[in-house]
């Protein structure tokens, strides 16, 4: 059997976790889950009800206690043989991702690896909980603070990067001792199904994990209204992320990480390598079809470097190929659904409106599945919906601006402040960038800011905590202070 028939195969056998079993039919009914480039029916999804998500948070619960005891050094052991599972399935886990996601194999291949380091190192950061010891105040008193795990937690992933978010939430819950129930999203469930399989065939006690599917609104709120759910933590759209932190501190005062929308400026000075900075820019935006929440979507070129900018950046765009992410030569895939694809229009539209131009694409693409141009809208101003809102698709908006306090201002007028992204040569542009950008990541001449090992995460309307580094492992913790007089 070849690899991508072993995947295609894998959507046959869509299953649910719970309680360490797989469960191939939910109270919930059932859903088609379909592969966004040639609209083709890949398998039917289970989706859980009321009675089988009450079972998944009980199934939680009861291994929280086991689970919290465990030695951080057999937690280390477990999460680094899912590891070292995920990178041995790598090819297969890439081809199932681009079955239900769409983008090229390439970049499956590489978010598969990338999530495959998330879990190696959360499994050796769960060996570093350290805690502290206060001078006491008293002789005979001994003061201490130790770090223990919140609890179960309820969480909450998109489709867009189907391995490495689910990567984030069950590796940072799992290295601090915490159990977790996953909502995965429905319409990419099999790469986290084969990240859940991994950890169960590295050894992971039943319970301590549970994937769950179902009607969005109604999984999200019966999870976060048990008793039992202690942390949620969710990576989608601002709306509905301020409707589930209102819904957590409803229901317990639940703590919560909260990753949402991001509209991320790139400010292109003069001084730049504006041949590197053209070909970097046109790679991250396009990577998986626009569909990115820390990419850039608006560019802004310090008016003399200008006219060259748009010059590469056109070219570097009309280079991709899009097409069908399993074939090699393809550099751009599907977007992932038809919502993405209905809203391309309204930002065309709209721009052209404001005065906006289309230097590239606009249109939808050649082919069965959800396919749009690369598109590049030029001379745009701040007030078009593409400067303002998140596009999550193909487009890219580029505006001049003149000064570096002009351009801090405008890059920073928008609520959002996941990401952020400057090219200089200029140690001290490099500086005031760093220091004036409203972001939790800033990238400077470089893209490059999801790294296992930093911090990940927004400020303003972009969410808050963050995932990923020592950052990461505290957001499943409490802190505890203890008081010793002998």
């Amino acid at each position: 059997m070849t690899v991508l028939n072993e995947a295609a195969a894998r959507f046959g056998e869509l299953r649910m976790l719970i309680d360490g079993e797989w469960l191939a039919r939910g109270a919930g009914g059932a859903q088609p889950v379909t592969d966004p480039a040639t609209l083709q029916v890949l398998g039917e999804l289970p989706l859980a009800a009321g009675g089988e998500l009450d079972r998944a948070v009980h199934a939680a619960h009861a291994a929280f206690g086991a689970w919290s005891r465990t030695p951080a050094i057999e937690r280390c052991r477990l999460l680094a043989q899912a590891a070292q599972l995920v990178r041995e399935r790598a090819e297969l886990i890439a081809h199932i991702l681009t079955l239900e996601q769409g983008k090229p194999l390439a970049e499956s291949r590489g978010e598969v690896m990338g999530a495959a380091e998330i879990f190696e190192w959360y499994a050796q950061e769960s060996r570093r909980l350290y805690g502290r010891v206060i001078p006491a105040r008293q002789a005979h008193t001994r003061h201490w603070v130790t770090h223990e795990p919140v609890g179960p937690v309820a969480a909450f992933t998109p489709w867009n990067f189907p391995a490495l978010t689910p990567a984030r939430k069950i590796a940072g819950a799992l290295a601090a001792g915490c159990t977790c129930v996953i909502k995965p999203a429905e319409e990419t469930p099999a790469t986290a199904l084969e990240l859940a399989r991994a950890c169960m065939d590295a050894g992971l006690p039943v319970g301590v994990l549970n994937v769950v599917f179902g009607h969005p609104a109604d999984v999200s709120g019966h999870l976060i209204r048990a008793p039992q759910i202690r942390k949620i933590t969710f990576t989608g759209s601002t709306a509905v992320g301020k409707q589930l932190a209102a819904l957590a501190a409803l229901h317990g005062a639940k703590r919560c990480t909260m990753e949402l929308g991001g509209l991320a400026p790139a400010i292109v000075f003069d001084d730049a390598d504006i041949g590197e900075a053209a070909a970097v820019c046109a790679a991250s935006r396009f990577r998986n079809a626009g569909q990115v929440c820390v990419a850039a979507s608006r560019f802004y070129v310090q008016r003399q470097a200008y006219p060259r900018f748009m010059e590469q950046f056109r070219a570097h765009v009309a280079g991709l190929k899009v097409g069908n992410g399993l074939a090699a030569d393809t550099r751009m895939g599907p977007l992932a659904n038809g919502r993405r694809l209905d809203a391309m229009p309204g930002f065309i539209d709209d721009a052209l409106q404001h005065g906006g131009q289309v230097a590239a694409g606009g249109a939808r693409h050649e082919g069965a599945g959800y396919f749009w141009q690369p598109t590049i809208l030029a001379d745009m101003p701040d007030q078009a919906r593409a400067m303002s809102e998140e596009t999550f698709g193909p487009v890219a908006s580029v505006a001049a601006f003149d000064t570096l306090d002009e351009v801090i201002e405008r890059a920073n007028g928008v609520p959002y402040g996941l990401a952020a992204y400057a090219f200089t040569r200029s140690a001290a542009t490099a500086m005031a960038v760093a220091d004036g950008l409203q972001a939790g990541m800033v990238g400077i001449n470089t893209p490059a800011i999801s790294l296992a090992e930093a911090p990940f995460g927004g400020v303003k309307e972009s969410g808050y905590g963050s995932e990923g580094g020592t950052e990461g492992l505290e957001a499943y913790l409490c802190t505890k202070f203890v008081a010793h007089r002998a």
